[in-house]
């Protein structure tokens, strides 16, 4: 339960956005006490559809994907095509603190939505936008999922296979999170320079840029052609041998993270039963065992020696010994993750009497407390009360619903 003030009270936010990484950027603000106003057509967000790809129902009650991405927001249908319905647009922003949108550059020059056709009209906007490889550049316009900007064209599908193999499955989000979260970053920036100067500012991410930046570190590594391993690698020619998921008697996975060899390596060799080798000088410090080409070698014996206990006795050993490591998880087990409980990752959402797991946003406020969590909107749910809250009378509106400038969705079945 929230037992504290939201810090951002009063703020109101517009998402003109479809998808997963701006609406996590809206997400993120809403459960911060923001104002979260998505506009969408009629027909509604694509993602309110996609289930079937995620092995669940499609049903517009139960959408677990809509709650994580739009929960506690608003939802106003507006047919932005009409001019009355891009006005009350504009009336909207008028309010606003905040504009959100991932609209592809040209789309937003096309229909006068773009930075600098706002900002003169709305001079203390935030305009925060997310793309899938940035506002420049050849590629700017093309489309962006986490899929192709993120994975493939960021370098993760390439580099992180196993030699010889196929790239490795990717799902939906992973990268769209990484992107949201980013904006909302920047936006959270340019909401405190514009509350200190009274000046809005442009922020901009992308998917692409996302990761870009989060393989940094073996980017510019891939500088230095002439030192390690070139990636894609077969995991036994790791420039460290240490930092592997190594296959255990039940057949699980153990992944252990060593990222200095010599400082860990004596204490490793020695909780995996092989003290013989501790002082061993070919294996040891890993100048000597690159030098003598037996990196391989060494990752056969470690891998041997955890075929001999099951995972259980294996992370109670490396407990003991102080070992970084975690059992590779599925989905089921995260669900069941003490963990994960303790540190309030998850929620409990009642659906008509059956109750589902849903996943909180990972960013804790110890004053504010937890937010609540409310399901995302139906398509239009709160459209007629929006627009009574900017000055539309009943008949105005009326006639914006008979002309189908302003959509409330109803249950067909009903």
């Amino acid at each position: 339960m929230s037992t504290g003030r939201k810090p951002l009270e009063g703020v109101k936010v517009i998402e003109l956005a479809t998808f997963i990484a701006a609406a996590t950027t809206g997400r993120f603000l809403a459960d911060l006490g923001a104002d979260v106003i998505k506009i969408e057509s009629a027909k509604g967000d694509p993602l309110r559809y996609t289930a079937p790809t995620e092995g669940r129902p499609l049903d517009m009650y139960e959408n677990t994907t809509w709650e994580l991405e739009n929960g506690n927001k608003r939802c106003i249908s507006l047919n932005m095509k009409d001019p009355e319905g891009k006005e009350a647009f504009f009336k909207l922003l008028e309010g606003a603190d905040v504009l959100i949108t991932n609209w592809r550059v040209q789309a937003l020059q096309r229909a006068g939505l773009d930075y600098e056709s706002l900002k003169e009209r709305f001079p203390k906007l935030v305009y925060a936008i997310c793309t899938g490889y940035g506002e420049f550049g050849p590629d700017k316009d093309l489309p962006g999922f986490d899929f192709t900007a993120f994975f493939a064209r960021g370098g993760y599908l390439e580099t992180l296979r196993q030699r010889g193999s196929v790239p490795m499955n990717v799902i939906p989000g992973l990268g769209d999170h990484n992107v949201g979260m980013n904006l909302a970053a920047g936006v959270l920036a340019a909401l405190y320079q514009a509350k200190v100067t009274g000046k809005g500012e442009k922020v901009e991410t992308s998917l692409f840029e996302t990761a870009v930046h989060n393989m940094g570190m073996m980017v510019q590594a891939a500088q230095y052609t002439e030192v390690g391993e070139k990636y894609p690698i077969n995991i036994r020619n790791a420039n460290n041998p240490l930092n592997a998921a190594w296959r255990t008697k039940d057949d699980r996975f153990i992944q252990t993270c060593m990222p200095d060899f010599n400082v860990y390596f004596k204490r490793f060799i020695t909780a995996l039963g092989r003290e013989d080798l501790a002082e061993d000088e070919r294996y040891y410090p890993v100048q000597n065992l690159q030098k003598n080409g037996l990196g391989p070698e060494m990752y056969d014996i470690c891998m041997e020696q955890f075929a001999k206990k099951d995972a259980k006795e294996w992370e109670k050993i490396l407990t003991e010994y102080d070992i970084a490591h975690s059992l590779a998880q599925s989905w089921e087990e995260l669900l069941e993750d003490p963990q994960a409980w303790e540190n309030d990752c998850f929620y409990k959402m009642d659906y008509n009497g059956t109750e589902r797991v849903l996943v909180r946003l990972p960013v804790r406020f110890r004053e504010m407390g937890a937010p609540e969590y409310n399901k995302g909107p139906l398509i239009g749910e709160h459209s007629v009360e929006v627009l009574k809250e900017i000055g539309y009378s009943d008949e105005k509106i009326k006639e914006f619903l008979d002309k189908k400038t302003l959509y409330v969705w109803e249950d067909e079945k009903k």
